[in-house]
């Protein structure tokens, strides 16, 4: 879910300005996953702005302590939410822990970086929320650590219905502080894109394994 309608406008209209987000529906990119896709997002160009990395920093921090109280440590999942997650725990005084996507296959064979104590409630933090694999794999992770997992909350979602199942059966609570619908919505409005685009990303996001074809 979004946290609310404001939030979810201001953060589409800045994630826009900076091109941390990019919409080609003419070009489209290639995921990794090899998906075309007609979005490409970045949030790590935030960093690069101090008004806006402030913005995220104070929203992120709000939206953790409203919804979970002040947690014991916060987790980032590496590596898009590293920076973002150490702002947020700054924010709130706490500390902080990121989530490797597995194991190092050296050394101490971490795939949680930092302190950790068994029984800590845990705040996860994520830059961009797409099919939800990766971000409930550090839940996973933090979870088999026995943290106690609060919540996760995000700056960005796909808002993909198969990504929020997977939440659903996880059962893990999200918020983010904006989405694709939401998205749309500014970019129609500040002339970002045309009626004709619009329909194009709309239907991207009903069916994007298969839009390409």
């Amino acid at each position: 879910m979004i946290l609310d309608k404001n939030t979810a406008k201001k953060t589409a209209e800045l994630l826009l300005q900076i091109k941390a987000i990019k919409l080609q529906p003419n070009e489209p990119f290639t995921w990794a996953s090899g998906w075309k896709s007609p979005i490409y997002c970045d949030n790590r160009t935030t960093l690069s702005f101090v008004n806006i990395r402030n913005f995220l920093r104070e929203t992120l921090a709000k939206t953790v302590e409203e919804k979970y109280g002040k947690p014991d440590v916060i987790a980032g999942v590496a590596t898009g939410a590293i920076a973002i997650g150490v702002l947020v725990a700054q924010e709130l005084g706490i500390p902080f822990v990121y989530v490797r996507p597995e194991p190092k296959k050296h050394g101490r064979q971490n795939q949680i970086e930092g302190h950790l104590e068994k029984g800590q409630n845990v705040v996860v933090i994520e830059d961009l929320i797409s099919t939800g694999k990766s971000s409930l794999n550090a839940v996973k992770a933090l979870k088999e650590a026995d943290a106690t997992v609060k919540g996760m909350v995000a700056i960005f979602s796909y808002g993909f219905e198969f990504a929020q199942d997977n939440f659903n059966v996880a059962n893990v609570d999200l918020t983010t502080l904006s989405d694709y619908s939401n998205l749309l919505e500014q970019a129609v409005e500040t002339n970002y894109i045309s009626g004709k685009e619009l329909a194009t990303l709309q239907a991207w996001s009903e069916n994007p394994s298969e839009w390409s074809r």
